[in-house]
């Protein structure tokens, strides 16, 4: 159901450039060539501007950057650029085909490491968000586990029920005891919906990448009732944390240029997890970043 409704999205926004590039050749004279060019054009650019203005609107709420993590001119372009490439392959190329990018998860009787991993996406995603993260995981020997979260503008605490089925599957397939929740963004707040109903003696720990634990500033422009969730302060994070279940040994990965959660560090804290922060990375970007898989190996393998 997530890849289906992206995939309707993505329909409704290419309809909308054909419809434009049909009154380009109508009114400007334009050759089918000439308006199709542009029409593409359209797409980069709109994209573009839907990363510059996350930045944007995320720049009031923004914490001050230790020294060792500020960026120069080039580094702060090319956290940018990494930025709107992670959106542009997300959501145009992967997400909405992501059974093909992906295929069905690979489970087998662990062997090599004794813990299957659970990756868990985030706000208006779908599994596809993992397919550079999954093949590093399992040439690293880890076996992995994707799970897609329905609907995508539900109520964060609706996804936990489908996350319980989805870690007894794992679990059932690998001849585990337990699963390493890794989760991006709305991930970790459904993760620890989980946990606050089912508790933790089926999930080793849990590691967050860029999640919102108290809340963002971008949340306000959000659809759906999880976008309302995730604002700051809201009243159902205040309810989350209360009832909060944190397994030993969770961390907390998050960006200190992160362009969705904002305040970067007073949001991305998580009482009884590990704060481990990085600096030149977006959001999105978080899910292509070596240094992201850095920490999250030093998370899965603590000395």
């Amino acid at each position: 159901m997530a890849a289906r409704q992206l995939r309707w999205i993505l329909f409704g926004e290419l309809l909308g450039y054909l419809i434009l590039a049909n009154w380009l050749v109508a009114g400007k004279g334009w050759t089918p060539k000439q308006a199709l060019a542009r029409a593409v054009g359209f797409v980069f650019a709109g994209r573009l501007l839907f990363v510059l203005a996350t930045f944007a609107l995320s720049h009031p709420a923004s914490e001050p950057v230790p020294a060792a993590m500020r960026l120069g001119p080039l580094d702060a372009l090319r956290m940018v650029a990494g930025e709107f490439l992670a959106f542009f392959v997300l959501f145009t190329v992967v997400q909405p085909f992501e059974r093909f990018w992906l295929g069905p998860d690979r489970l087998a009787r662990c062997a090599a490491r004794p813990l299957p991993l659970l990756l868990i996406h985030g706000y208006q995603c779908n599994r596809g968000v993992w397919v550079w993260l999954r093949r590093k995981l399992e040439r690293a020997g880890w076996t992995v586990a994707t799970h897609n979260l329905e609907p995508v503008y539900a109520d964060i605490d609706g996804y936990a029920e489908g996350i319980a089925r989805r870690i007894d599957e794992v679990l059932a397939a690998t001849g585990a005891s337990k699963v390493v929740l890794v989760c991006h963004s709305m991930g970790g707040l459904a993760a620890r919906a989980y946990l606050r109903r089912h508790g933790a003696g089926k999930v080793a720990r849990l590691i967050s990448l860029g999640s919102p634990h108290q809340g963002t500033h971008l949340a306000r422009f959000g659809l759906g009732r999880n976008a309302l969730q995730m604002c700051l302060s809201s009243s159902w994070l205040a309810g989350l944390a209360a009832g909060d279940v944190i397994p030993p040994g969770s961390v907390s990965i998050y960006s200190r240029h992160d362009n969705y959660v904002a305040p970067q560090a007073a949001c991305s804290t998580l009482a009884g997890a590990t704060s481990s922060a990085i600096g030149g990375v977006g959001h999105l970007g978080m899910v292509f970043s070596p240094l992201v898989l850095e920490k999250l190996r030093e998370a899965l393998e603590p000395a």
